[in-house]
């Protein structure tokens, strides 16, 4: 009888330890767990990328790719609940790419207005005994400033003037925009986000200006966070511009110092053809280095790349210091960018990361 007490203690106590080791090497084994498991990327080749390959009639690009599995491995890593904000306040001193016009907000009504006109029956004061009235402003803005996606229609290129998935200006320009690819097509994105801190990485403030991201500064960032890239995924780049934003970004010689710097050709194909990145942004007004390095087929071949020959659309001036600060380097990806009919961009976005 003792000797059956005794193994039967040996046994459970055998059982206990077989179940702790094996729960410690499920926490330490990379890739175990829901949110690891390997999830099927459709429309993306290794060395190759995404392409034209949803159909003649396809205005979105490689966000076809984003499937509710996808969807549901970037949603499964809110731990937390904490909410970064990724946005710039932008006002019509803010600082824009010089290819773009300035915004201007104008009071369209204003209280004191439609109460001395009395224009509306309603504002007459025997009709509006409580005395109600109203704000509403006219925009005059310009669809590519301050926090932005750009369309696959943003950019054409060559002497037909086409952009992604060979729409030409010929066939679907028009007067109110471009009627294939505009902004308004770019679905609302749930993605894993991953940020690569560069700055972080080369332990300065702000790249400095003109400094092109090279595919080894982005491997040594992400070895130095330990942190990787999958298919499917939303990839921001850190240059750190955006810490000299203040409120609207009205110090434009600040901002301008450092918002040259960005990803070159090789390191955008880097992105899509071996990680398979679906969207690539930075806290910068245009992504890439600039200007373009000798022997550029234009002066923005990183937008030619990604937007018309890849339908990989670009984020910029995406706020990215808090997420550095406390080195949060995979989230997940919110944004929804404005159904505005044939604007060229999704512009002035709150898109925000959740961790």
């Amino acid at each position: 009888m003792r000797h059956l007490f005794s193994t039967l203690i040996s046994l459970s106590l055998a059982v206990m330890t077989w179940s702790t080791l094996s729960g410690a090497a499920e926490k330490k084994a990379p890739g175990k767990g829901k949110a690891e498991a390997p999830v099927e990327v459709r429309g993306w080749q290794k060395g190759k990328g995404w392409g034209w390959v949803w159909g003649k009639d396809d205005e979105v690009g490689a966000l076809n790719a984003l499937t509710p599995a996808l969807i549901l491995r970037a949603t499964s890593l809110i731990k937390e609940g904490k909410v970064y904000d990724l946005g710039v306040l932008y006002d019509r001193t803010s600082y824009k790419w010089p290819g773009h016009s300035p915004g201007e907000i104008i009071s369209f009504r204003t209280p004191e207005g439609e109460k001395r006109q009395q224009d509306l029956p309603f504002m007459k004061p025997d009709a509006n005994p409580a005395g109600l009235a109203w704000h509403s402003n006219a925009l005059f803005m310009n669809d590519n400033v301050a926090t932005q996606i750009d369309g696959l229609g943003h950019i054409t290129t060559g002497e037909d003037n086409h952009w992604y998935n060979g729409f030409k200006e010929a066939d679907w320009g028009g007067d109110w925009g471009p009627r294939k690819a505009g902004a308004e097509t770019i679905p609302p994105i749930v993605a894993r986000g991953v940020l690569i801190d560069v700055a972080g990485f080369k332990n300065v403030e702000a790249l400095p200006g003109h400094y092109a991201i090279t595919v080894d500064d982005l491997k040594g960032a992400l070895a130095w966070q330990k942190s990787d890239i999958a298919p499917g995924d939303v990839v921001l780049v850190r240059t750190g511009t955006l810490r000299y934003w203040g409120e609207t970004g009205s110090d434009h010689a600040k901002v301008g110092d450092h918002d040259s710097a960005g990803i070159d050709l090789a390191s955008a194909r880097w992105l899509v053809e071996e990680k398979g990145a679906v969207l690539i942004g930075s806290d910068t007004s245009g992504l890439e280095v600039a200007p373009a390095p000798p022997g550029s087929r234009s002066f923005v071949p990183v937008h030619e790349y990604l937007l018309v020959e890849q339908g990989v659309h670009i984020g910029e001036f995406h706020f990215l210091e808090d997420l550095a600060r406390d080195k949060v380097y995979q989230f997940c990806y919110i944004c929804a960018t404005n159904k505005i009919k044939g604007s060229t961009a999704g512009f002035t976005l709150r898109p925000m990361a959740i961790r």
